[in-house]
């Protein structure tokens, strides 16, 4: 039996995992009430860079819209951090591995059934985790989205979406799941390594199939119509390098009022999709000047970055699991007793997936820099490939008809923002320089 001393790893390991539970939900609290207590404050003025180009009632709009947001945020994250707790150290975890256990593999325990009893855990993780946040997406959508004229749904296309999202879910996971537990099962003590490879080789496989068969399950896409914008857009092309088989326009508005513009696919399953949303908000000249910035996060590799660095991030986490799935003091630590007459691959692989986004958060600022010196990098680009005037213009448009706010708090944007916030990105487009030189944040 295990002691129960601070000197005990498992105690250690329980106190740790609690503490950073708790810490990471205090400090998104305090970032969310800092977001919402600076956008309030400075609610009643739009500030001076915007003055004429964006209006009073837009600006507090999007200070209404960040707020109610927040709201929403507040509980979802409280209840996350319960549910997490729930998983582990209250026994949630526990009892559905009991349960699928004795239901699949104990009555027959044959290498088959043990195969299928941990495909069905990490499966049913899924499923439920995805059944607790379905509340707060409905609120989402229909709630806070659909008060701010975003949300454009159904609740018979919510749940149509949802159906084909989960049914396409188990069609993938089920085979990958298999083949990743056969792996930690049967491949020796560098499992991780042949698990990697597989991982990774589906990753860029996806790359093509989801352009190519899964996006249209949800959106239609039909060729662009515009002559005009498609010559712009083809010459804005051909002078940057860039060669894509299609360019195509997206049906996001059937779903929400928000809009956006984005590349997908691999080598030659290329495409630009534009939202019909998008097209209707921007003149040409605007259009060209936002798919310019997506040029040039092609013409720096920032996908290619991005992709390394999370296949980078895979082959860490699955050595990582590799080395804790052979202690015992994992799972008692995390409040799961090990298998002792079944193996404890599934358990362990659900077991992380579970725990370690909230070790994760702690890398959330030095990935939000990243990204936004990234994003300073494209504007940069576009900035002498298109007229810097209608990017500046075009992003103008875009922060008022999506509300987003013109004033985050500095800290919030530290840790949240992907983007940098409208006033730094159309100050730095004011006075461009070359992508190499823009600040860190």
């Amino acid at each position: 039996m295990w002691a129960r001393t601070v000197d005990d790893p498992v105690q250690v390991l329980t106190w740790v995992f609690v503490s950073l539970v708790v810490v990471q939900a205090l400090v998104r609290l305090w970032l969310l009430s800092r977001q919402v207590r600076h956008v309030q404050r400075l609610r009643s003025t739009v500030p001076t860079a915007f003055e004429g180009r964006i209006s009073l009632d837009a600006h507090q709009r999007a200070a209404d819209y960040t707020r109610a947001k927040a709201q929403l945020e507040v509980w979802a994250i409280t209840v996350e951090a319960a549910v997490l707790l729930g998983w582990t150290l209250l026994g949630g975890l526990e009892a559905l591995n009991a349960a699928l256990r004795g239901w699949i593999h104990d009555p027959l325990p044959t290498a088959s059934s043990a195969l299928a009893y941990q495909v069905a855990l990490m499966l049913g993780v899924t499923v439920i985790s995805g059944l607790v946040d379905v509340p707060f997406d409905l609120l989402r959508h229909f709630g806070v989205e659909q008060r701010f004229g975003f949300n454009r749904m159904t609740l018979r296309d919510y749940a149509v979406d949802a159906v084909k999202g989960t049914a396409l879910t188990v069609l993938l996971m089920t085979p990958l799941l298999a083949a990743m537990l056969w792996l930690m099962g049967q491949a020796g003590a560098h499992w991780w390594l042949w698990a990697f490879a597989m991982l990774a080789g589906f990753q860029l496989l996806m790359m093509v199939a989801y352009p190519t068969w899964i996006a249209p399950l949800f959106n239609r896409f039909t060729p662009l119509q515009d002559e005009v914008l498609e010559t712009r857009v083809r010459r804005l092309m051909a002078r940057c390098g860039f060669a894509a088989r299609d360019l195509l326009v997206m049906d996001g508005s059937r779903r929400s009022a928000h809009a956006n513009a984005y590349f997908t696919g691999l080598g030659r399953s290329k495409r630009v999709v534009f939202f019909d949303t998008l097209l209707k908000a921007l003149t040409p000249g605007e259009v060209e000047a936002v798919l310019a910035h997506e040029l040039g996060h092609y013409r720096y590799r920032h996908v290619t970055q991005r992709l390394v660095l999370m296949m980078a991030l895979s082959l860490g986490g699955l050595a990582l699991l590799g080395a804790a799935s052979q202690w015992s003091g994992f799972y008692l630590g995390l409040g799961v007793q090990p298998n002792l007459m079944a193996p404890n691959d599934g358990l362990a692989l659900a077991l992380f997936s579970l725990t370690l986004p909230v070790a994760m958060f702690l890398l959330s600022p030095v990935g939000a820099w990243w990204s936004r010196r990234q994003e300073f990098q494209a504007d940069a680009y576009a900035a002498s490939q298109a007229d810097r005037h209608q990017l500046a213009s075009a992003l103008v448009k875009l922060y008022t008809d999506n509300a987003s706010t013109l004033t985050p708090d500095p800290w919030y944007a530290r840790f949240h923002y992907s983007h940098p916030p409208a006033l730094e990105r159309l100050r730095a487009l004011d006075h461009p320089t070359a992508p190499h030189e823009q600040p860190a944040l």
